[in-house]
């Protein structure tokens, strides 16, 4: 169940603090507040969150922060619906 989507890191710290779900998508690349700084401030909050990173930034350095931040899994843009599910069923599953 979608619960609500957000347009900058900003809004999403605010739609989470609201909604609190237990399962989020995020990109890194977001206006006023990037995807790390949003996963660390999340993570602050709710460490049991699980955050899959979805992004087109497929260098190692970049998915290891986010793992290292808090994110519980990284895919990489462009993927398949069937690579979605895979990557949400594994992150329910930890």
């Amino acid at each position: 169940m979608l619960v609500a989507t957000a347009t900058s890191g900003v809004q999403a710290l605010e739609k989470f603090n609201i909604h609190r779900p237990d399962v989020i998508t995020m990109d890194l690349t977001m206006p006023q507040m990037d995807g790390l700084e949003c996963i660390e401030k999340i993570i602050a909050i709710d460490p049991e969150v699980r955050i899959l990173v979805v992004s087109a930034l497929s260098d190692k350095s970049t998915g290891i922060e986010a793992l290292s931040l808090g994110a519980s899994g990284f895919l990489c843009k462009p993927f398949s619906e069937e690579e979605l599910v895979e990557s949400l069923y594994e992150l329910m599953q930890d």
